[in-house]
């Protein structure tokens, strides 16, 4: 943390950020910013326990702000999760969200930011074709978040992905106005996360940079903060995994996570629309699914990737740039942050790989894979990942 220029910055894209150690003790400002009074802080059962949550709501109440706390959000958010969300806020005649820990709680305290103004149910805002415009965008709460890990980049996003019980679908619900009003994006507060997690939740912000980069079509802001995104995730989620007190580290994945998020405006690709379904039928972690589908995702889209996975092997400055380079990389990353090879090592099987492909080919993110996604060869992959065979 030696260079005095890196410790603290303000910026605004897309949104208004507070980066930098420390930037916490700006939460209560941040909330009066967007014009709220009576903020409803939402976080996980896990975070609601620790002294930051604690300390975070006191701040706030120390400011004479009405704040209150939601904590019913599960490790892959419900729709439950939201409707007890939503009346939590309606009870408590609250005017704001506060997002609080990592992607769960980001996706949930946005998601009932959105519903709880909305007369619709929140899942026919799916994000579909034109459902956003259903909405009643002025009854769209503010939002000021707080992320606690560095990997979904839900912070600097216009969605939330929401496990809905009745058809066990994960859904992603989107408005512009999703985007929070203000994050404050400090590093201290991810220093307790596990290695384990930091490691998972890193390879998260990877596949949203490396899928956005790939996707197909002309999106050259995006592309290049993909680029400078997986160049960060390279450089310092090792350094974050070996050493959770290394503030700059942190620092630098919080911001590879929100560049993952920014970039991921151009599009997704398979790595999500089959890890959406084993999340949702599975209850795995999101960013360590993507991991151990990120390999076998590429080879798959070899054919496509060709040229430009050599210009990012050159710029993440690879040995013999091309796509073996760039593979090879992924491969030794997952095997130093100890990801499964797997999803055998997940406890998955084929039992359910029909419902898993045709689940992916629905998914809002499969269109933007550079192989256009079939059932036959899609399946293909998903038995490649369970067995572990890179072709």
């Amino acid at each position: 943390m030696a260079d005095a220029a890196y410790l603290k910055s303000n910026w605004s894209f897309p949104t208004t950020v507070l980066f930098g150690p420390g930037r916490i003790d700006s939460l209560p400002a941040a909330c009066r910013s967007l014009g709220m009074a009576r903020p409803l802080l939402v976080t996980d059962p896990g975070l609601a326990s620790l002294p930051m949550v604690e300390a975070a709501l006191e701040a706030c109440r120390g400011d004479g702000l009405g704040i209150a706390l939601f904590s019913e959000v599960k490790g892959n958010p419900t729709g439950a999760n939201v409707e007890a969300g939503v009346a939590a806020f309606k009870a408590g005649g609250h005017d704001g969200v506060i997002a609080f820990g990592g992607g769960s709680a980001l996706d949930a305290g946005k998601t009932i930011a959105f519903a709880a103004g909305q007369t619709r149910h929140w899942s026919e805002f799916e994000d579909r074709g034109t459902n956003w415009k259903l909405a009643d965008e002025a009854a769209i709460a503010p939002i000021v978040a707080v992320p606690t890990t560095a990997g979904t980049g839900s912070e600097t996003g216009r969605a939330g992905v929401i496990l809905d019980e009745r058809d066990h679908v994960k859904k992603i619900v989107f408005h512009p106005k999703m985007l929070p009003g203000v994050v404050i994006s400090d590093p201290e507060l991810t220093v307790g996360l596990p290695a384990k997690l930091t490691a998972a939740t890193g390879m998260d912000a990877l596949a949203h940079c490396l899928e956005a980069y790939f996707a197909p079509g002309f999106q050259p802001l995006c592309e290049g903060i993909a680029v400078e995104g997986t160049r960060l995730v390279k450089e310092w989620l090792p350094r974050a995994v070996a050493d959770g007190t290394d503030l700059e580290a942190r620092g630098h994945m919080l911001a590879a996570a929100s560049m993952g998020s920014i970039a991921f405006q151009k599009g997704l690709g398979a790595i999500h629309s089959l890890s959406h379904p084993v999340g949702a039928l599975y209850d795995t972690h999101h960013g360590l699914t993507n991991a151990v589908f990120m390999p076998y995702v590429l080879q798959f889209n070899r054919p496509a990737i060709e040229a430009k996975a050599e210009r990012l092997a050159a710029w993440l400055g690879l040995p013999s740039p091309g796509f073996e380079a760039l593979q090879q990389w992924v491969l030794a990353l997952r095997a130093e942050l100890a990801i499964p090879h797997s999803l055998a090592e997940l406890g998955i099987d084929d039992s359910r790989a029909d419902e898993i492909v045709a689940m992916a080919l629905e998914d809002p993110t499969a269109p933007g894979n550079p192989v256009p996604l079939e059932a036959a060869p899609l399946r293909r992959l998903f038995e490649d990942s369970i067995a572990g065979r890179l072709a």
